[in-house]
């Protein structure tokens, strides 16, 4: 055998037709697949506790010394069959692997799901004749239903991500074609086979081969959960922000007391530092930040029962604040490049020199429902200025921090106060007030608030507004 690959592994779930995939691979002479060789309570196939000399304590301990047995002891090239809970280490490994070919097998996940209730309920898992098979009927349970078609979709999109970031490319067949001989030969030449085969094995069977509505006794009910389940996503929320780091040293602790916070650029941060240094009776200056990841993990081992909060602001709030500080005033800083293509090409038209004097309301209302257009597109990947932290969403941002750490308290800016307070109660601690902070720019959001400006906002901070539960600004 002349090839590229040294071993395979089928990537596949249960009731997908891989026992009949498995023995078709093993008709060509110089293909051999060894079963789930990674089934968490066998080795191979059901009651092997062994393969090529490695056991289950073995693969735990090494589970990469299987694959290289496999490798040793097979006149062609050896494989296996991988579900999705088999071991994760096997899986990582193989990923990233360009020697190993990977073949995909799916099927339609509401035939899976009633495949497999039918054989759980017949204790039949493969079928070699007609005679021996076993019947039974199921009850459709959406809510298993919707676990198990969660499972399958994660599993897909896990192998499809690892490929795509190794560079590679998998083999994907369709349950409804393991039956056709041209397929399976052109399976055996995708992973180096020199043989082909003229017919498909007939030691293994399909075992419920009748209609859904003869196997599943709800079917009309089934029918109507299925109607209501978003099966092509259109609920979801396309998402192009690129991932962040943890930003750890940007990080504050309380000078004494367990306390982390964790703050959002652009939202409120210096009346937050001034409680949490009042908490101890220190200054600002003395609550510790330019942590490094392994500093915050020493913290966190040295205060049990420490608590970590962040505090986050109305999303049309926020881009006005952000808009007023950072693109109105004409200054040399990280924001000039930005502000020149904005003001170009997006048609956010602050003053260019700087002058406020003669800008007006009108205009500034009109250069913030741009810069808000400007902003949707600009998360979406569609401009060539940098996604900035200051009107990255809020939830890309805890996201990232989440890599690290997860705040077990997120407050809203209107609730900060009462939150604060009861933060610190749970510490034993006496809190004092929180001055929330005042806007800054030449209008306020309330004098040029309307509709239109919470649409645009919602628009480009969709993801935010969902994920916290934000409504119309001042009144959520």
């Amino acid at each position: 055998m002349n090839s590229r690959f040294e071993y395979f592994v089928v990537f596949a779930e249960m009731r997908t037709g891989s026992n009949f995939l498995e023995a078709s691979l093993n008709e060509f002479a110089d293909i051999h697949c060894y079963g789930e060789a990674y089934n968490p309570h066998f080795v191979g196939h059901h009651n092997k506790d062994a393969l090529f000399g490695v056991d289950l304590a073995q693969r735990e301990l090494s589970p990469l010394s299987l694959i290289e047995r496999m490798k040793e002891n097979t006149d062609g090239l050896p494989g296996f069959r991988f579900f999705n809970d088999h071991d994760p280490r096997v899986m990582a490994h193989v990923l990233e692997d360009p020697k190993c070919a990977k073949i995909i097998l799916t099927r339609n996940p509401l035939d899976s799901y009633v495949s497999l209730k039918i054989a759980a309920q017949t204790g039949q898992w493969k079928l070699s004749d007609m005679k021996q098979r076993r019947s039974a009927t199921i009850s459709f349970d959406r809510e298993e239903f919707l676990a198990h078609l969660a499972a399958k979709q994660a599993f897909q999109l896990e192998l499809l991500k690892g490929m795509q970031i190794s560079g590679q490319t998998g083999f994907y067949v369709a349950y409804e074609d393991i039956g056709d001989v041209d397929v399976l030969n052109g399976m055996a030449r995708f992973i180096g086979s020199a043989e082909q085969i003229n017919a498909t094995p007939n030691s293994v069977k399909k075992q419920n081969p009748s209609e859904l509505e003869d196997k599943v006794t709800n079917y009309d009910q089934m029918v109507k959960d299925l109607a209501s389940i978003d099966h092509f996503a259109l609920s979801n929320t396309p998402n192009f922000e690129p991932r962040r780091g943890p930003g750890v040293p940007g990080f504050y602790l309380a000078a004494h007391a367990p306390l982390l916070f964790i703050p959002v650029a652009a939202a409120p941060k210096v009346s937050v530092l001034e409680w949490l240094a009042s908490l101890d009776q220190v200054g600002v200056a003395d609550l510790s930040t330019n942590l490094s990841q392994k500093s915050l993990r020493q913290w966190k081992r040295g205060n049990p029962g420490h608590r970590s909060f962040t505090v986050i602001r109305h999303p049309l709030d926020r881009a006005h604040r952000v808009f007023c500080e950072y693109i109105v005033p004409k200054r040399d800083d990280n924001f000039a490049d930005p502000r020149k293509v904005m003001r170009n090409k997006y048609g956010v038209a602050v003053p260019n020199q700087g002058d406020l004097a003669d800008y007006t309301k009108i205009e500034h209302r009109a250069a913030f429902a741009n810069f808000l257009k400007f902003v949707k597109g600009n998360l979406a990947g569609q401009t060539s200025i940098r996604i900035d932290a200051v009107w990255a969403t809020q939830s890309a941002l805890l996201q990232g921090a989440a890599a690290v750490v997860l705040p077990d308290t997120i407050l809203r800016e209107d609730e900060i106060s009462g939150g604060l307070e009861t933060l610190a109660s749970s510490l034993g601690l006496q809190a004092g007030e929180v001055e929330l902070e005042p806007e800054t720019g030449p209008f306020s959001l309330a004098e040029i608030y309307d509709d239109e400006l919470e649409k645009l906002a919602m628009a480009a901070y969709r993801k935010d507004y969902i994920n916290f539960g934000f409504g119309r600004w001042g009144e959520s």
